[in-house]
């Protein structure tokens, strides 16, 4: 065989092997509520989810493997309703690396109880994005556009708006569907207010928080902490503002859901004027968690 064409063989299988699709997600399929012995199914509906998010290319860019975005999805079937009819629960978990350091931040962390599905063992799971084919994987793509759309928000301002719009898409070929979570009426905390708030202008505040929060907050801590924690000072600002404009907003309790702990931690060691600062904020904020944020002030600070 030539030299040069194992030197283009060996070019192509490195470059090949450096690169990976976006997503480095676990999936689980649980069915801690239904019995019988046919469990396979499940095994293999996990596997055909695991090959559908992890082996897709969902964007234009091409990620390192280190880039991959970290994430879960846990799947809990709660009833078998026919052959191949499923109703459960979706648990959507997202994860952003902080710089310098091995500690990933929650970005999302939402249960999703408005999901049935149909899944035949071994059919190939089908998605078009223009298309409602199925609800298994329109729900499954939803979220994985709006997860895109989450990291790149935390590292560029406004940088996730093309995988919303995606999200979006998928809303709005949905609404057709016999199956819950895509329209309006439904509910006020379902996929369709989801995208809706992430698009929506009034509560752009939001996706203001998650750059200024992660990428020049969090991610500067490693470097400075005094700094770091100040740009977070300013940034849950921005959250307050979101807040003020709508009450309870979905976005806004999904938000407070995934970063509260974080928080807590991030004041824990700051000064007695910093630490008063942002409890009267987050407290203005999640009111029905005050009790929460008074931890911040009962620490000490080394």
């Amino acid at each position: 065989m030539p030299r040069k064409f194992i030197i283009s063989l060996l070019f192509i299988f490195s470059t090949w092997t450096a690169l990976a699709q976006e997503f480095n997600c676990t999936i689980s399929v649980s069915t801690p509520q239904i019995e019988g012995t046919d469990r396979r199914i499940y095994q293999t509906l996990q596997t055909a989810l695991y090959e559908f998010i992890n082996q897709r290319k969902w964007t234009n860019y091409d990620y390192k493997v280190e880039e991959r975005i970290e994430c879960t999805m846990m799947i809990t079937v709660q009833d078998r309703i026919s052959t191949d009819e499923f109703k459960g629960t979706i648990n959507v978990q997202l994860r952003r690396p902080i710089y310098k350091t091995s500690y990933n931040s929650v970005l999302l962390n939402y249960i999703d109880k408005d999901f049935t599905f149909r899944y035949v063992e071994y059919e190939t799971l089908e998605f078009q994005e223009n298309n409602f084919t199925s609800n298994l994987t329109s729900v499954v793509a939803f979220y994985c556009y709006v997860m895109l759309g989450l990291d790149f928000d935390s590292y560029s301002p406004n940088g996730g708006t093309p995988y919303y719009e995606k999200a979006q898409g998928i809303v709005n070929s949905a609404q057709s569907a016999s199956e819950r979570g895509w329209k309006a009426f439904e509910s006020l905390k379902n996929r369709y207010w989801l995208v809706e708030n992430l698009m929506n202008s009034s509560y752009s505040p939001i996706r203001q928080f998650l750059y200024s929060y992660h990428r020049m907050g969090l991610d500067q801590m490693s470097e400075n902490v005094e700094m770091g924690r100040s740009e977070i000072t300013q940034s849950i600002e921005y959250l307050r503002k979101a807040s003020r404009e709508k009450p309870g907003l979905f976005l806004l309790q999904l938000m407070m859901d995934a970063k509260r702990d974080e928080l807590i931690n991030v004041y824990s060691q700051a000064s007695p004027m910093d630490k008063t600062k942002a409890v009267n904020t987050l407290k203005e904020i999640d009111p029905a968690n005050n009790a929460k944020y008074d931890k911040i002030m009962q620490t000490t600070t080394n």
